[in-house]
């Protein structure tokens, strides 16, 4: 088993470099000049200008300034930010835990509903349920989502008026954020009234960062069922006289989650993804809306240590998968 774990470390080394490249070179593709951007309307004057490119590194040649980033990244700093001039690590630090709660909020629904509705699909095969479902999970996997997003807040919030339009807790509500989680925090601060803002304020995020990952893991699990349903070990069960709810949640669904693990551990690059348009639309605070704001700006720093630290928590979940898939299946430790 250490062995399986050392190779899968060993992959995520080669992997880290080559988001490092993306990342350094992604932002400098676009148009723009992030020392323009900084003066605004105003202007700057050439003599400025050219003492600001070299304070900020942007007049050497880029292959010693990807040398000096890589360097600062081996030590554990990510640069400092061009427009707040706060460390970079800092800043998503102290965002991260929006997007992280979103994101929790976002993968419980999908798993708690996908699976079930998975199972129950492919146990009714063929039937209504089935066929809706399915159809269901095509729509939603289908559906862009800042139309989704768009949709919901016209009829829920501005039509019937039962859920905030953006934010995470409402203005008139003020307390110390301990953990970073809203919901924690606004149950502990012991305000009237907080908690159940915070709530509000997080289902149609939820629902709408949820809405892809949902399709996918009952796809995932229908089709997974399906295949194990067939297997000789489940009609030896049947043929034993086991209750159906015995044999399809022992000894079908515990074998058909194995690829279902894997693909919950997939969805969480696809919340990060949607986590940029989902907290774009519903203005919530966290390192999706930072990212697309920093893009806009230019913010070399931000972008590229933001790009890479969304990517090394995807790489962790996915190497916690990978080394859950080991414990769950032991043939895949002697590969």
């Amino acid at each position: 088993m250490f062995r399986f774990i050392l190779s899968r470390v060993g992959i995520l080394i080669p992997t880290f470099v080559g988001v490092a490249i993306v990342a350094f070179a992604f932002i400098r593709l676009l148009p723009g000049d992030p020392i323009l951007l900084m003066s605004g309307e105003r202007g700057i004057s050439p003599e400025r200008y050219a003492e600001l490119q070299t304070l900020l590194g942007y007049d050497r040649p880029l292959p010693l300034q990807f040398w000096d980033y890589l360097t600062g990244l081996l030590q554990g700093d990510f640069g400092n930010s061009v427009v707040t001039r706060r460390p970079v690590l800092e800043e998503f630090m102290t965002l991260f835990p929006a997007t992280l709660e979103l994101s929790l909020v976002a993968i419980t629904l999908a798993v708690f509903i996908g699976v079930p509705a998975g199972v129950l699909a492919a146990i009714k095969r063929g039937s209504w349920f089935d066929q809706i479902t399915m159809g269901a999970a095509l729509t939603g996997y289908s559906m862009p989502i800042f139309w989704w997003g768009l949709l919901l807040i016209i009829f829920f919030s501005g039509y019937l008026g039962w859920t905030p339009v953006s934010g995470r807790i409402s203005l008139l509500y003020y307390f110390p954020q301990t953990t970073g989680f809203m919901l924690i925090d606004s149950l502990i601060s012991g305000q009237e009234g907080a908690f159940r803002s915070a709530v509000s304020h997080l289902v149609l995020p939820g629902i709408v960062l949820a809405t892809i990952p949902l399709a996918v893991i009952a796809r995932q699990t229908r089709s997974a069922m399906l295949e194990v349903l067939g297997e000789d070990y489940v009609r030896t069960a049947r043929a034993k006289g086991l209750p159906a709810f015995r044999v399809v949640s022992v000894h079908a669904l515990r074998n058909a989650l194995i690829p279902v693990v894997t693909t919950i551990g997939l969805q969480v690059g696809v919340l990060m993804a949607g986590a940029i348009l989902t907290e774009t639309i519903f203005s919530w605070p966290g390192i999706g809306k930072w990212m697309v704001d920093s893009v806009f700006r230019r913010d070399y720093p931000v972008v590229q240590g933001g790009l890479l630290l969304i990517a090394m928590v995807v790489m962790v979940v996915n190497l916690a998968v990978d080394v859950l898939y080991g414990f769950i299946n032991p043939r895949v430790r002697a590969r």
